[in-house]
């Protein structure tokens, strides 16, 4: 099996793959085929199956383990797979580790480095709600594994995590820098600002979006959380509860963003800086990952930075 980040066009692919997504269509003269998402724990690759009533193609669904065989093809500037023959995979020919993405960085070791950040909070109420959350071991177990994303950045195990603590670690150099800032609240906000995508995404290996996710988003979810959670702390004072909430709705910076209301504390300025830089570089750590065997300087026009994107050309000794 050569995994995705390795395919080349022009040669043959065989092994096993994670089916992500099964659509059937047709083309324009009429004729059936399937559009389909292969995936391992290095990246995806779209495939069709063009004949899916041949023999060699037996019945197989989205989340199904698939062992095929294929032709990589170029199209449009993206790596394709034509797959001649497929078929559900046996338990034992696949190990399930090889098909989820995962952060190349330790899991325990980030989450330790947070909960180091959560024992530095000195507010008795603020100390709680984040001891209420991350020293909850069934929410521990689950923060872990969450990813941050569908596809748009830190789309993988621990992605959640390693966002987070990323923008926790940019909020607390924001606090030496800018003294005025209330680093208990700052880093509070950072420490749960995307706490809801638990709630919005589904699990591995299907990370999709859930019902409530569609319908109500990562934000709104994230507040009810967090209000859920201050409820139960006797005295919590009411300004402070806002304050906190109101770095949570404004995360995202901007109205189009998806944020109800614009900043309106330094901290939630911070904070929505904080996590559009990181947001940011990760999305280009990706992109130059996923190009890494391109001789092109020119990466083509990303739409999330909305920018013609150009790797940075050696530096003269």
């Amino acid at each position: 099996m050569k995994y995705i980040r390795d395919l080349q066009a022009g040669s043959r692919i065989t092994g096993v793959y994670l089916c992500k997504f099964k659509q059937s269509a047709t083309t324009k003269t009429g004729k059936p085929y399937d559009n389909v998402i292969l995936m391992d724990k290095t990246g995806a690759v779209n495939a069709k199956v063009w004949d899916p009533d041949s023999p060699a193609i037996e019945n197989f669904d989205a989340l199904d383990y698939i062992s095929i065989m294929g032709d990589i093809t170029s199209y449009n500037g993206a790596l394709q797979v034509a797959i001649r023959r497929a078929r559900v995979a046996d338990e034992g020919e696949y190990d399930p580790s090889d098909f989820l993405p995962t952060s190349e960085k330790s899991i325990d070791n980030m989450y330790a480095e947070l909960l180091s950040y959560v024992g530095s909070i000195k507010n008795q109420y603020l100390k709680k709600v984040l001891d209420d959350f991350f020293m909850n071991r069934e929410f521990a177990q689950r923060f872990k594994r969450a990813s941050a994303a569908k596809t748009i950045h830190h789309g993988f195990v621990g992605g959640l995590l390693e966002h987070t603590l990323s923008v926790t670690k940019l909020c607390d150099y924001y606090t030496k820098a800018y003294p005025y800032l209330n680093r208990d609240l700052l880093l509070t906000a950072a420490m749960l600002h995307d706490i809801g995508k638990l709630k919005e995404l589904s699990s591995f290996p299907a990370n999709d979006y859930t019902d409530a996710g569609q319908l109500l988003g990562h934000i709104v979810i994230g507040t009810e959380m967090i209000h859920d959670e201050i409820r139960t702390i006797p005295d919590f004072p009411q300004k402070l509860q806002n304050e906190l909430l109101h770095c949570i709705v404004a995360h995202h910076g901007e109205l189009e963003y998806g944020s109800p209301k614009k900043p309106a504390l330094a901290e939630a300025l911070a904070l929505s800086y904080a996590d559009i830089t990181d947001a940011r570089m990760e999305t280009l750590k990706e992109l130059f990952e996923s190009s890494s065997k391109s001789s092109d300087e020119w990466l083509g026009y990303n739409r999330m930075l909305e920018t013609n994107i150009r790797k940075t050309g050696d530096l003269p000794d």
